[in-house]
């Protein structure tokens, strides 16, 4: 089994790498890739070092499944190329999410979608997929009709440089400006581009991402994604409404029982999701659920994840695991 990581020395990169290893996937030549300036460099897998090479050197070896996190552009490029030698690419940029000959997978949702033939599969931006993965049980049960999300995103789901940002601030150093506004002390509702619409495109994927995972053009969504000061991990605010009406003890079990995710609410206690709590964690944490007495039918939901495992590396790796299970390879 071989595996490949492009884009290993980015931040999603490095924990695709460290997701690998802890979720003991069996590989017998793993390939650390990344672009002409970081080839030579050293990373580490369990512990032995791995040099970075090519993607070019890497194609001519011939992966069983590459994990692609090294944005739209290199994706668009390589990812046909790898296909071509009979690998799977899972791809963690926009490239492909909203292609039709394209599967848009989360494993615990619709991984029985995939096939043979599926050589290269989309991998869910990180606010859609902890969002679809706690409202999955509920669309089956009451049939989603709207959703308005408020996201509260961490500078990690940027990158190496907003993180750097933030800590150039908090230390009153003067550096580069990932953001065109401090972040420290800030919050800045601006997430990825903004379109015609009025909406960012991180909106937009929150938007059409879920339709396409879900399967239900139907479901009405607005969002609006905002920047926070936290390192890592997500947040984000959910008014679900539905078709039929529900029980909340009844939404409470439904969440106990979901597959990646942890019900953490218990307000007597303070006891709800934080990103603090879910760092370094690969379930989706659910918690402040109640009804909204505004409107009938209405479920408001606070959910957390780690934007960097189940929000990117984790599902990616989880997907390999899959094709894995399904004898696809």
């Amino acid at each position: 089994m071989k595996v490949a990581v492009v884009g290993a020395t980015g931040l999603v990169g490095g924990v695709m790498l460290k997701v690998l290893e802890e979720r003991n996937f069996y590989v017998s030549e793993i390939f650390a890739v990344a672009t002409e300036k970081s080839v030579g460099k050293t990373l580490f897998f369990k512990d032995k070092p791995l040099k970075v090479i090519s993607i070019e050197q890497c194609i001519e070896q011939k992966p069983d499944i590459a994990l692609f996190s090294a944005g739209s552009e290199t994706s668009k490029k390589f990812a046909n190329q790898f296909a071509e030698v009979n690998c799977f690419v899972i791809d963690n940029s926009s490239a492909w999410r909203m292609d039709i000959t394209k599967k848009l997978i989360v494993p615990e949702i619709n991984g029985d979608i995939l096939t043979k033939e599926d050589k290269i599969i989309a991998n869910p931006n990180c606010s859609t997929i902890q969002m679809v993965i706690a409202l999955a049980p509920l669309h089956k049960k009451y049939k989603i009709k709207r959703i308005v999300v408020s996201t509260y995103q961490s500078v990690s789901g940027t990158g190496v440089k907003a993180l750097q940002q933030l800590e150039n601030e908090r230390n009153g150093i003067t550096g580069e400006m990932k953001y065109f506004y401090q972040i420290d002390k800030n919050c800045i509702p601006h997430c990825d581009d903004f379109t015609e619409n009025g909406y960012t495109k991180e909106e937009m994927k929150l938007v059409n991402e879920t339709r396409k995972i879900l399967n239900d053009n139907n479901i009405n969504i607005t969002a609006t994604t905002v920047r926070v000061p936290v390192i890592g991990g997500h947040s984000e605010s959910v008014n679900v409404e539905f078709e039929n009406d529900f029980e909340l003890t009844d939404i409470f079990e439904i969440m106990k029982n979901t597959e990646g995710v942890t019900l953490a609410d218990d307000t007597k206690n303070n006891i709800y999701p934080m990103p603090l709590f879910a760092k370094d964690k690969d379930n989706v944490f659910v918690g402040r659920l109640r009804r909204d007495f505004s409107n009938p039918k209405t479920l408001n939901m606070w959910i957390v994840a780690d934007n960097l495992r189940k929000g990117a590396a984790t599902n990616a790796v989880q997907i390999a695991e899959l094709l894995i299970k399904k004898n696809l390879i």
